[in-house]
């Protein structure tokens, strides 16, 4: 049997993990007061304006309930607007308030920064490299 240590996986979701603390770190650092999965739903968002609650859950990988709950929390502060849709009252449409799109903006800058610092010493054929084989592992899975 082999070790942990040497499974792509594992490796993978260690790296990961790590990412994110640090990236969260860095956010608070900054003082800003905001997630990495909020910023992802907002940055998700700002990308795909239509976008119904289900179609961003599966944009940025996660369940439902887990998609509301960061939504919720985001029309809390302010960063979101949660309307009804008048052509479908069962249907909410989401848009970006000028404070969520301000923090979406100030959040972008400490992203860049993190990339650049997780990337280090990183040949951008490496990571074309990794991309190529991660996408290769998803259409495995999928089929």
């Amino acid at each position: 049997m082999e070790y942990l240590k040497s499974v792509i996986f594992y490796n993978i979701e260690g790296a990961i993990k790590t990412y994110r603390m640090y990236a969260q770190n860095q956010l608070r650092i900054n003082h800003l007061n905001i997630t990495i999965d909020q910023w992802l739903v907002l940055k998700c968002l700002s990308e795909n304006p239509k976008a119904s609650q289900i179609e961003l859950a599966e944009k940025v990988f996660k369940d439902n309930a887990s998609i509301t709950r960061i939504i919720d929390l985001l029309v809390k502060a302010e960063f979101l607007h949660r309307g009804i849709n008048p052509k479908d009252r069962r249907k909410t449409i989401l848009k970006i308030t000028k404070s969520g799109q301000k923090t979406l903006d100030d959040v972008y800058k400490i992203v860049l920064k993190n990339r650049a610092k997780a990337l280090e010493n990183i040949s951008r054929e490496e990571i074309e490299t990794v991309n190529t084989i991660l996408k290769k592992i998803s259409h495995n899975c999928k089929k």
